[in-house]
């Protein structure tokens, strides 16, 4: 239900204090949609990645009989992996630093620890047996991006062979749940809010080590800040506990693509950033050229298709995630950000390019979104079920950038599905 969605302005205190909105209490989750790999976390206004950085976020699994129809790795073979980075300080605590020489002294561009954590573990390793096994990946960090790989290596950790030596990925699921097919790949992207749902198969690496490597720079794609390469080690050292009976059949699940022709509109949404003109250091950035407690205009009609064409014009790539829908990615496109600045006109300099390969096809919330690039996603605003909307009822619901730092500096709106 909407009052159950986590809206920022919707708060309750101890003492009976309350926020703008209304929030559920207690809140309540129908869980009707296809079995997905889902998270949680606080979502207060203007402290989010303060929230989330201490720990305020988990995993969150919807199961369905397609799903359980479908013999994958599960049980204990199948792990969830929230992906997160770190700083300590010399006894352990979390160290979220002042932002140095910054526009203010508790916000800073984005965060980037030095340590790679694993459900809560600092670059952790798992021992398994040679056999496959599910992981459900969840990239809960502030603004790291991570490119992964997995390695041969040596009981410690470090790299010893090439990427084709080991397991490949192979990705099963998405953001919203099953792909209609597995895709095999040695590498994934994975910007944060988004998950990866994949198997790793151990069975021809007996007695080996494996390393999860990162080495996407931060921030991405530009680089400059603080790498962290070592996420996790797998030793392949536990004895078979009987024959791996799962497997990863050629067809996962039913997939419907949504028709554009259906869309009843398109919007185009820029992604602004105002840098400080002595160093670049971004002051503020914005969707739509709006701050967050400016007057909602997005407002699609409940049960209507719509398309929205994110248009970055700046140097980063931002995660763009819509609360309430899933999405599918229609396409990428070049554009020139100095003339649509200046202009607003959208002046497109090269063909569309399909998706990733990973979202192609495939149900997402969160959808990476790169400089100079209009990225389009079409969804269909269906309320949850069980809600039966009045005519020119409103239901509020957010979209931001899941960058954090970003997010809780202006790059979060609300929107509204309109009965």
């Amino acid at each position: 239900m909407p009052e159950s969605d986590g809206y920022p302005d919707a708060w309750v205190t101890s003492d009976g204090r309350a926020g703008l909105v209304k929030a559920a209490n207690p809140c309540h989750y129908p869980n009707d949609q296809a079995a997905a790999t889902l998270w949680y976390h606080d979502h207060a206004m203007g402290i989010t990645r303060l929230n989330v950085y201490a720990g305020l976020a988990g995993t969150y699994l919807i199961r369905d009989a397609q799903e359980e129809s479908l013999n994958l790795p599960s049980g204990a073979y199948e792990i969830p992996l929230m992906i997160q980075d770190r700083s300590f300080n010399a006894d352990g605590s979390l160290r979220y630093p002042p932002a140095s020489n910054g526009t203010h002294p508790a916000w800073m561009q984005e965060f980037f620890g030095n340590v790679v954590c694993v459900n809560g573990k600092a670059a952790p390793f798992l021992e398994v047996e040679p056999r496959q096994y599910r992981f459900r990946m969840v990239n809960g960090s502030n603004s790291r991006f991570y490119h992964l790989t997995v390695m041969p290596a040596d009981a410690s950790g470090r790299p010893n062979g090439k990427i084709a030596d080991a397991p490949p990925f192979i990705q099963i699921g998405s953001d919203g749940g099953l792909l209609p097919a597995p895709l095999r790949t040695h590498y994934l992207i994975v910007s944060p809010g988004e998950r990866f749902d994949i198997v790793l198969d151990f069975s021809r690496h007996r007695g080996a080590s494996l390393a999860m490597l990162n080495d996407a720079p931060s921030p991405y794609t530009r680089g400059g800040e603080i790498a962290a390469s070592d996420v996790m080690l797998f030793k392949v050292t536990k004895a078979l506990s009987g024959t791996d009976t799962s497997s990863v059949p050629e067809k996962l699940a039913p997939f419907s693509a949504l028709d554009p022709v259906h869309a009843v509109r398109e919007r185009i949404l820029a992604l602004t950033e105002m840098d400080r003109p002595s160093d670049g250091y971004t002051m503020i950035g914005m969707l739509d050229g709006k701050h967050w407690n400016d007057p909602i205009s997005e407002d699609p009609k409940a049960g209507t298709t719509e398309i929205w064409s994110f248009a970055n014009t700046t140097g980063d790539v931002h995660p763009m995630h819509l609360h309430l829908v899933q999405f599918q990615v229609l396409n990428r496109q070049p554009f020139d950000t100095k003339a649509y600045l200046q202009t607003g006109k959208l002046v497109l300099t090269s063909v569309p390019m399909p998706p990733e390969s990973s979202e192609r096809p495939a149900w997402k919330d969160t959808v990476k979104t790169y400089s100079g690039y209009v990225t389009r996603v079409i969804a269909r605003f269906d309320l949850p079920s069980g809600i039966l909307a009045k005519p020119g009822e409103e239901f509020r619901y957010v979209w931001h950038c899941h960058v954090l730092e970003h997010e809780d500096n202006e790059m979060m709106r609300p929107y509204k599905i309109v009965g």
